[in-house]
């Protein structure tokens, strides 16, 4: 028995879901999105609440129904409140700012990195040493935060590089005499 399954997935004021066949699409005040569940389970909507039930016993549609309605959560969290990841950058000289679509990024190297950042997704620098991914779809503002960390990721000696907010890096003592 799925703990997560079995759990409808509730819709805030504002958010309307329909389901048609195998697929659910969530509208809200940030936009709509879908999601094409396996035939392993059975999608309804009753009384403001989206359930999840799996179709038989098999192994195949006991790990299907988990999967599948944390997917249709997510659908949900993004068009109601919008998922967000927040990077730092640390080391002398490095910073990042906003042209457009485009965020420039002075990271120790002989050139500026230029990342164009993809439709769905907005990207902003408060500080010239914090950026701010924005989005209404998880697997893309993940995405896109880890493609910017990809650039100069934090080295373990002096720390400096870019990282998630919060994230701890372990430190190595460097050489001895």
């Amino acid at each position: 028995m799925s703990r997560i399954g079995k759990r409808p997935v509730a819709l805030p004021s504002g958010v309307t879901a329909s389901v048609s066949g195998q697929s659910v699409e969530v509208k809200g005040p940030k936009g709509t999105r879908s999601f094409t569940a396996t035939d392993d389970v059975t999608l309804t909507v009753e009384n403001d609440a989206i359930n999840i039930a799996p179709r038989g016993l098999s192994k195949r549609a006991r790990q299907q129904w988990g999967m599948s309605r944390s997917m249709v959560q997510n659908l949900v969290t993004g068009v109601s409140t919008g998922f967000k990841k927040e990077l730092e950058i640390q080391g002398v000289g490095y910073r990042a700012q906003m042209q457009g679509n485009t965020l420039k990024l002075a990271l120790g190297y002989s050139h500026d990195v230029n990342f164009e950042v993809p439709e769905g997704v907005t990207v902003t620098a408060p500080k010239q040493t914090e950026i701010v991914v924005e989005g209404i779809d998880q697997q893309l503002v993940g995405q896109v935060a880890a493609n910017i960390r990809e650039w100069r990721a934090p080295e373990p000696y002096k720390g400096k590089g870019i990282r998630y907010k919060g994230e701890f890096i372990f430190r190595k003592e460097g050489k001895k005499k």
